[in-house]
């Protein structure tokens, strides 16, 4: 009996954390206030960063995500886009042959952070990055950091609003004493980025198209 109990033990402690993690938004006007603010600052700290990866590693450490708040891109195999004309005109390229496809996800722990698509120049990176790219989880950001890295994003789309239009006119029905919120179901996409990376000495080698995800919101909340 004593061994048994020392083998739940650790499941005990696994699924009291897995409980103190679950999302805690209800569906009231001040949670979804909340997330907005939320999801424009973290939008904003990626505009504003070199580096996506950084900031959703930031993200997962502030918000206290998982133990070890390290971004790990898993490589969704089967997945074929081939770069359009706008495409290679952006990554100064001849052709298609010119330019590999990736598309990954990137999770913090047990949390999908983005979605992510990605054209690359691989004659424009080093021999070393095209292989970490092709046989590790290393996030691209990582990969090329010799390179000193900048981007510049060329389209930001909101893909869900937590307020609908015309919220700031519409009267909100009062809550009663003892009436319970509903809880309030996250959203597969919070927001889109399109961006170009460039190089220290200006030269484009990637264009990707990033998802985020609505699980960057599923942190546990104070009481």
């Amino acid at each position: 009996m004593l061994v048994t109990l020392w083998a739940m033990a650790p499941l005990c402690v696994v699924a009291q954390r897995a409980q103190q993690a679950a999302p805690a938004w209800t569906d009231t006007f001040e949670s979804r206030l909340e997330i907005l603010a939320l999801t424009q600052t973290l939008n904003g700290e990626i505009l504003a960063g070199s580096s996506a990866t950084r900031s959703l590693e930031q993200w997962c450490r502030e918000h206290e995500m998982a133990a070890d708040p390290t971004i790990v891109a898993r490589l969704v195999a089967g997945v074929v886009k081939v770069p359009t004309a706008e495409q290679l005109q952006r990554l100064q390229v001849a052709s298609a042959g010119d330019v590999k496809y990736r598309r990954v996800e990137l999770y913090c722990g047990t949390h999908l952070f983005a979605e992510a698509d990605n054209w690359y120049v691989p004659s424009r990176l080093t021999a070393e990055m095209n292989r970490l790219l092709e046989a590790t989880e290393t996030p691209f950001g990582y990969v090329v950091r010799p390179l000193q890295p900048y981007r510049r994003t060329f389209a930001v789309t909101r893909l869900w609003s937590p307020l609908p239009a015309g919220w700031e006119q519409q009267s909100r029905p009062k809550e009663r004493s003892g009436d319970r919120a509903t809880a309030l179901v996250l959203p597969k996409e919070l927001f889109e980025h399109q961006a170009v990376l460039y190089t220290g000495d200006h030269q484009p080698f990637s264009e990707v198209d990033e998802r985020y995800q609505g699980q960057l919101l599923a942190f546990a909340r104070g009481r």
